[in-house]
């Protein structure tokens, strides 16, 4: 059963707010055998959306719209449906109890702005918002499913995950399965990559595609099958990424889609182990990533941003020697900074992270995007310089710092259980 996704608003078309909405409901929608056609982004325009919808359903049976469902006057969504459908907004009485006691709870009156987002479509069915005050919407007609979300990413997801994917589940028992496998690769090019896995692509079941999806310092390559025998359909998945396990092993960092950081706080947490790091370049970014992960606080200790090389030298006791003959970009100061911090915070693993992310500060010797990267166990210091040159400016080179830091150190944790 194919999908239209309509998402509708301004500040997406103007690039102000990012449209991660159509990537999430296609990710979720995809994995029940929806397949989406195509998705698109019209602004905050009745024509454009009356369009919109009247060409989507050209081609197929269910849209999914998003956004312009909120109080004010810019919200027009609901008003295009009721014309489209030829219908009339009617208030709908649990949603206008739900929103009173909503507002009640956060001391808030209520307006008649407030009051008009419990109104409805006439002939449609309410989809209860509990994280907001704009419910979603689910109309009928001729064989034609039309569902208006709101735009708030966390509301919208609440609602697909929790009422819309279960709903079109046992409306259109979707006979196809579809399986998506992620294997996350480091340490190599997209077009090495693709060389080196030509024979074994060129071999894939008919039923199964391959994507690249190359990012800074990582390649994601994305497995999709799809098949109406989901017991098949998974051995033959299996079989493959088998397969392409042992054409790319000294690359692999993972076999799924988490970020590689979440991945290391759940192998830290399984061993009952810690974490502290020491940033100068990267300015505190692998910190970031880090604490970002819910839970970390189980196993990260801390940060030390020593971007100064006297804070290298006093609060890091990297030597002074060091840092004056080696300079702070180098192999002696970076294992230094790793194995004082590991000691200052007491933890099982440190990183440490000193480089030249640009655009000035580079010199024959050391250009920008020289990194010199250090990860210290309870065995052993590694290091190891990177040269991730110049291209695609100074946040690149901390992206790939980052991500060649979290490589090795997953790889380190590895070696080190328990």
């Amino acid at each position: 059963m194919n999908i239209q996704i309509i998402n509708i608003g301004d500040e997406l078309l103007i690039g102000q707010v990012i449209n991660s909405n159509a990537a999430f409901m296609s990710q979720q929608l995809l994995q029940k055998g929806f397949f989406v056609e195509k998705t698109i982004v019209i602004g905050d325009n009745a024509k454009d959306i009356r369009q919109a919808i009247e060409e989507s359903f050209q081609s197929v049976d269910i849209v999914i719209l998003t956004g312009g469902l909120g109080p004010t006057k810019d919200d027009i969504t609901k008003k295009v449906i009721v014309d489209y459908f030829q219908t009339e907004l009617v208030i709908d009485t649990p949603t206008l109890n739900f929103i009173s006691q909503l507002l009640k709870s956060r001391n808030v009156p209520m307006s008649d702005i407030n009051r008009q987002q419990a109104a409805v479509p006439k002939n449609g069915v309410v989809i209860p918002n509990i994280l907001g005050t704009a419910p979603g919407i689910w109309i009928e007609q001729q064989q034609k499913v039309l569902i208006a979300l709101p735009g708030v990413p966390f509301e919208m997801e609440q609602l697909m995950t929790a009422e819309i994917i279960p709903r079109l589940e046992q409306k259109f028992h979707s006979t196809e399965h579809y399986l998506c496998k992620v294997i996350q690769l480091t340490g190599i090019g997209e077009s090495t990559l693709s060389d080196l896995l030509e024979s074994w692509e060129l071999q894939l079941p008919s039923h199964i595609s391959l994507a690249y999806l190359p990012q800074p310092g990582l390649i994601r390559l994305r497995l999709t099958g799809c098949s109406q025998n989901a017991t098949r359909l998974e051995l033959e998945m299996n079989n493959e990424t088998a397969k392409l396990s042992r054409i790319a092993a000294p690359y692999i960092v993972a076999f799924n889609d988490d970020p590689l950081e979440k991945i290391i706080g759940q192998l830290l947490l399984k061993n009952h182990q810690t974490l502290s790091t020491a940033e100068s370049c990267t300015g505190g970014y692998i910190a970031h990533r880090i604490t970002s992960i819910s839970g970390s606080s189980q196993y990260f200790k801390g940060s030390i941003v020593s971007y100064a090389n006297e804070i290298k030298q006093h609060v890091l006791n990297v030597s002074e020697t060091a840092l004056t003959q080696m300079g702070a970009v180098s192999e002696e100061v970076v294992r230094q900074m790793a194995d004082n911090v590991r000691k200052m915070f007491q933890t099982d693993f440190s990183i440490a992270v000193s480089g030249i992310a640009g655009p000035d500060g580079g010199t024959n010797e050391k250009p920008v995007g020289t990194v010199w990267i250090a990860i210290a166990t309870p065995k052993k210091t590694i290091s190891f310089k990177c040269n991730f040159g110049n291209a695609g400016g100074r946040m690149r080179i901390i992206q790939r710092a980052a991500i060649a830091t979290f490589a090795s150190l997953l790889k380190e944790i590895q070696n080190n259980r328990h």
